[in-house]
């Protein structure tokens, strides 16, 4: 497919996740945390509403927000799908495991197993459509990975596989060994971090059918105060932003999904107005010399 100058680059057609269909947009759960089961499905709704329906979550989130507790993002989700059952039915579930906090990263065959059973207990489901293996763990061989989650994915208590951080050889050799496929892979991606539009992480994407699923699409933030990032990149977004009536967090999440392979940006806003404002970045315009100039402007050095 040819590109002419000033094609819009930016696609707000839905993924394709497996055999599952997904938003552009994925609803984050690391701030998904408390006890207030109302509030908690008014999120969920508010994000399936406006089309983020893959929802995701890991079972260390709460732990590292806010002080709270281990598994509490994945408890809330569940009292909320407990409370409200058809809400599952309108999501993709996703879920990570491999973080367990003193360790760092476990991916052992009994870890999985007894991982994947607590976060099906704490999400009040007997089903994850997708689970990740959230970090590699480099003291666990790849055929012990492989085989635990091969085994889930027998006994129907995940329908995908995905990996979160993984390098290319990390990837390489899971892949030597896993029965079923990769559906997925997260990693870190925004203007702010732009390695893997450099390391050939997306391109691997595209060769092997993989979702990519960008974490931090706005760099926790910093895409929208500017703090530590180059004036030309925040000058080059507030004059994008101008033209296309929107703000910088439009801008930033346009550029994550302009990528031909058609990545999904994972949000964290928690608020009705936020998630709303964030699905228009679908609609916005952004044309080849668009996205190279924000490259250009974030990385301090024209292209060769």
């Amino acid at each position: 497919m040819s590109f002419g100058e000033n094609e819009n680059l930016v696609d707000g057609a839905a993924r394709i996740l497996g055999n599952k269909q997904v938003g552009a947009l994925a609803f984050g759960c690391w701030r998904l945390v408390g006890d207030d089961v109302a509030d908690a499905t008014r999120r969920i709704e508010t994000a399936l509403d406006h089309g983020l329906n893959l929802v995701d979550n890991a079972d260390v989130y709460g732990l590292d927000w806010g002080g709270q507790a281990f598994g509490e993002s994945e408890t809330l989700l569940g009292k909320v799908l407990a409370a409200t059952p058809a809400l599952r039915a309108r999501m993709v579930l996703a879920s990570k495991g491999g973080i367990i906090p003193g360790i760092p990263y476990v991916a052992s065959a009994d870890y999985l197993n007894a991982a994947v059973n607590a976060s099906l207990t704490r999400l009040q489901c007997e089903h994850i459509d997708l689970y990740q293996i959230h970090r590699p763990d480099m003291l666990t061989h790849p055929a012990e990975t492989a085989a635990a989650l091969d085994g889930l994915v027998q006994a129907g208590k995940i329908g995908m596989v995905g990996i979160s951080n993984y390098t290319h050889a990390q990837e390489d050799a899971l892949r030597q060994f896993l029965k079923a496929p990769l559906f997925s892979l997260q990693s870190e991606y925004s203007l702010a971090e732009l390695s893997m539009l450099r390391d050939g992480s997306l391109d691997r994407c595209m060769t092997h059918d993989t979702a990519f699923l960008a974490w931090s699409p706005l760099a926790g933030g910093r895409l929208i105060s500017g703090d530590g990032l180059r004036p030309e990149l925040m000058q080059t977004m507030d004059d994008l932003a101008t033209r296309e009536h929107t703000d910088r967090a439009g801008i930033a999440l346009a550029f994550v999904l302009a990528h031909p392979s058609r990545p999904i940006a994972i949000i964290g806003s928690q608020t009705a107005a936020r998630i709303e404002a964030a699905t228009k970045a679908c609609a916005i315009t952004l044309t080849r010399q668009d996205v190279y100039a924000l490259i250009e402007a974030a990385e301090g050095v024209p292209l060769p």
